[in-house]
């Protein structure tokens, strides 16, 4: 794997020299990224990592989606300003909600899943404040960068801003129409709507008037033909926006209204692959070198070229294909680094999605039945070490994740095409065309590229109605209406938790929330004990006291930074002193839980060795869920090993040492270890308990020595996903009931085994026994077999042409209906098999077909017995030769046996 690596590395090294020698010696992408980093920082701007892809402790996102994101908490006013000017790339995935590409990329040349979002901030700009900027710096160092730094040609670029609104009471940005006037002629200076040129956040929150800055990099004679003003926003792939600067001004409520906010902030978001295209002469963001190492990949594994076709015509779509697996491979990889592994459900099923996506493209265009999207990791690796290098500390985990990802789904994949292959009605019908779609990941363009194939349509209509229906059913499962915060009073809120249990405080602000029906509030405390739900570690329940009336606290959750503490009724008086107390036991076996999982992640390490880093944790009152990278099962030994190991450091009763505010560069200069795809500040807290043994950055709540956890007990262990292994265990009171509840299973196994001296060998006895039970049951149904199989031979009847046996039998085993089934069809011409039998109250029928019957007669086992199962109030299914039905009617056997000739 090592030397396949380096390979790569030098291939990359080599695409990049080539790259150079071919462009002209043009800036790569690298450089272009740097020197926007390098700009920034010369006017005082802070340069701070990109923030993991995936979110946590924000309800209203599973994904950042703009460069913005990660700073909500400093729009919001709820995190304080510590670098006024701040310049970042970060990383950014549009698949869902609001911001959705994905049906987009591939098709185009510019739209992306995954891209990096380059952005300058100021947070808080007043006239008090000589560090803040606003529109006139904005404009301006932007205009040097691309022009001075760049050096893009200015005839090419045109700039928007906002022309008002009458409807919003919104006046037209004039003060950034005049700044731009010192750069560009007035017909370059365009007034776009508030569609284009007002960027909201969402339909609440900081919001304010925009100026774009596009570029149009038509050929000559295309720009000397139609007047680049003409095509701004009007949708063509090579006049495009290139930067977006943002004024944030307004704060939108929940009634739609808009209020100024108390300082002026600049938020500016540049597409680093667009801007990548401008900057090396390109027509498309895949020609550009942060695609090209990945397409010419593709193109050599499937010995066909990239021509940059577009659009979807059969001549175009193997270039569609490779632009679809260069983007999605990007997203995959890098949600799989920051912590989000592919599932069924919420933010994991976008990312199965993604990679569901890319695989069937490579599959129907680019001919690629086996794995492909694995081999591309060590590329990316090897693109992003500088910036994101958490791919390249990850790349043998996320290889491997990806690898089984891909098996699973061409197998499920082959499963869908053979479905369509059995469908036999000429118009395929919407329902069938949302089940592949659905539940075997085919996009309708395949299903109707594979129709056409044969000379079928697909009921659009239908399909559509389909598609409608469950997002509408997710929508409605979804939605959730937040109104307003209601301020009572202007105050910062304080986490006192670590220390305090209990304590009075007031409440600060409140909002009602609906969801599902329901309708609950959520209040925020000028101090707070309640620890909130982040880390993996659930949030604390208690009750708040307002004078004699108490609410109980049903959760504790985190949102933009605040402490939201969940609750089903209002007090009777909001300005009153409030008494908050956590629910003591509960936070304590929360505790126990939460330090055992730092024991049980060191153990693990040890045990199993380096490459062991967590990947996902639950910890609550009643057990701890740990999820961690391993690519094999935990044996019992290495458990038994485990569960010692830690148990051994409870009862040394080590003492905790908690280390707060600590900089983030001291910490990991301790050996502190740091989660994948957590996003941490310049301050962090350290846990630890002995530091030879267990050092980690850490922000939940824990025991103040290990012997308060009591014990330790593993009580499952198994895979969760590719490379992923989860280990539930228990500790204190929950091990001690654990114990309980062996001991009552022993004893109850003692009482049936009526108390036996040796239970351990009356058992094998009777194991024994029951052995050669079975194989005596066994001998004897095989027995009956022949008897039956000899008296259907005699049964055989001519029906069209065919050979039928159409009979009840007295067989209750499926598996040794099925062995007759085969033997009888290799032993009988064209035939066509039907038994039926009853067990247990409850009807059965398999049916079995010879292979020409299939072949020839077109003749489809599961079509007949769909059929049959009607007689029987049941379904069934199965393949073309062989299907099985169940049903609740054994009357209505004799029915089904009697009506098989009529569909023949």
């Amino acid at each position: 794997m090592g030397t396949t690596f380096a390979k790569i590395e030098l291939l990359i090294v080599f695409q990049k020299v080539i790259f150079k020698q071919s462009n002209n010696n043009m800036l790569t992408s690298s450089e272009i990224r740097q020197k926007f980093l390098q700009f920034f920082e010369s006017k005082q701007h802070a340069i701070v990592a990109s923030a993991p892809m995936v979110v946590k402790n924000d309800p209203t996102l599973m994904f950042i989606n703009s460069g913005m994101a990660p700073f909500k908490d400093l729009f919001l006013g709820n995190q304080p300003i510590k670098n006024a000017r701040i310049a970042d790339t970060q990383k950014c995935l549009r698949v869902s909600g609001k911001h959705n590409d994905l049906e987009e990329v591939g098709i185009d040349t510019y739209h992306h899943t995954l891209f990096e979002m380059l952005g300058n901030w100021s947070f808080g700009s007043n006239d008090n404040n000589s560090k803040g900027y606003f529109k006139n710096e904005a404009i301006a160092w932007a205009w040097e960068l691309l022009t001075e730094v760049y050096q893009l040609n200015k005839s090419d670029l045109y700039v928007t801003v906002f022309e008002g609104d009458q409807k919003e009471q919104l006046e037209f940005d004039k003060e950034s129409f005049e700044l731009w006037k010192k750069y560009l002629p007035e017909e370059k200076i365009l007034r776009g709507n508030k569609k284009d040129n007002f960027w909201e956040m969402g339909d609440q929150g900081p919001c304010g008037p925009c100026t774009e800055i596009h570029i149009d990099l038509r050929t000559a004679t295309e720009k000397q033909q139609t007047p680049g003003a003409s095509m701004v926003n009007s949708g063509h792939p090579q006049v495009i926006e290139v930067w977006n600067l943002v004024f944030m001004q307004y704060n939108r409520k929940a009634d739609g209204s808009l209020v100024l906010l108390p300082a002026k902030h600049v938020d500016t978001g540049m597409g680093f692959e667009r801007l990548c295209m401008a900057l090396q002469g390109k027509q498309s963001n895949y020609d550009t070198d942060v695609f090209q190492p990945i397409i010419q990949q593709l193109s050599l594994r499937s010995g066909i070229a990239y021509t940059n076709g577009v659009g979807q015509g059969s001549g175009t779509m193997t270039n569609v294909a490779m632009r679809v697996i260069a983007d999605h491979i990007r997203a995959i990889a890098c949600a799989i680094a920051d912590g989000q592994l592919p599932s069924n459900n919420k933010a994991g099923y976008v990312i199965r999605r993604i990679l569901r996506r890319a695989v069937r493209y490579g599959y129907t265009y680019l001919n690629f039945k086996s794995p492909v999207l694995n081999t591309l990791v060590p590329i990316l690796a090897e693109q992003f070490k500088q910036v994101f290098p958490e791919v390249k500390q990850q790349q043998d985990f996320i290889v491997k994740v990806i690898t089984e990802e891909e098996q699973a789904f061409l197998r499920t994949l082959e499963t869908g095409i053979k479905r369509f292959e059995d469908y036999k009605e000429q118009l395929i019908s919407g329902a069938f065309a949302f089940e592949l779609y659905d539940t075997f990941g085919f996009p309708i363009d395949l299903t109707q590229l594979m129709a056409r194939e044969q000379g079928k349509e697909v009921d659009m209509d239908a399909f559509n109605n389909c598609l409608l229906q469950q997002k509408e059913r997710s929508r409605a499962a979804s939605a959730v209406e937040t109104q307003d915060w209601v301020i009572l009073k202007e105050a910062a809120s304080n986490f006192i938790g670590y220390d305090q249990l209990h304590c009075s405080t007031q409440l600060l602000r409140y909002r009602t929330v609906s969801a599902k029906g329901k309708k609950l509030f959520q209040l925020i405390l000028e101090a707070t004990p309640f620890y909130a739900e982040s880390g993996g570690q659930v949030g604390d329940k208690g009750t708040l006291q307002f004078g004699s009336d108490i609410i109980q606290v049903i959760d504790t959750q985190k949102e933009n930074n605040l402490i939201i503490h969940v609750v089903e009724e209002l007090p009777l008086a909001l300005d009153v002193a409030c008494h908050a107390q956590v629910d003591v036991l509960r936070r304590k076996r929360i505790c126990a839980n939460h330090s055992a999982t730092h024991l049980l992640h060191s153990a693990l390490k040890q045990v199993l060795g380096s490459h062991v880093n967590q990947k996902g944790s639950l910890v609550n009152d009643e057990h701890t869920r740990f999820d961690f990278s391993h690519f094999t099962k935990v044996t019992d030994e290495e458990c038994e090993k485990i569960e010692a190991m830690v148990n051994d450091k409870i009862w040394e009763n080590i003492s905790l040492q908690e280390l707060r505010a600590v900089p983030i560069a001291e910490a990991q200069a301790m050996g502190a270890t740091a989660l994948f795809g957590e996003k941490y500040g310049d301050l962090v807290r350290v846990i630890i308990f002995d530091k030879a043994y267990s050092i980690e950055l850490c922000g939940g709540t824990h025991v103040n020595a290990t012997g308060s956890i009591g014990m330790f007990k593993i009580t499952s262990e198994g895979a969760v996903a590719a490379g992923v292994r989860r280990i539930v265990a228990t500790t204190g009171v929950g091990a001690l009931n654990y114990y309980k509840e062996k001991e009552r299973e022993l004893d109850k196994i003692y009482s049936l085994l009526k108390q036996p001296k040796d239970a351990e060998a009356r058992l094998e006895l009777m194991l024994v026994e029951q052995q050669q039970l079975t194989d005596k049951l066994e001998a004897f149904t095989i027995e009956k077999v022949h008897q039956i199989k000899s008296q259907l031979q005699a049964k055989v009847r001519k029906v069209k042409g065919l050979n039928l046996i159409a009979e009840s039998i007295d067989i209750s085993h499926p598996e040794a209906i099925k062995n007759l089934s085969f033997e009888l069809r290799q032993q009988i011409d064209n035939l066509v098999l039907l038994l039926g039998n009853a067990v247990d109250g409850k009807a059965q029928l398999s049916l079995m077909l010879s292979d020409n019957l299939v072949a020839e007669k077109k003749l489809n086992a599961t079509v007949i017995i769909k059929e049959l199962a009607k007689d029987i109030q049941g379904g069934g299914g199965g393949q073309p030769f062989y299907a099985t039905a169940g049903g609740k009617k054994p009357e209505g056997i004799s029915m089904a046996l009697n009506k098989i000739e009529t569909l023949l």
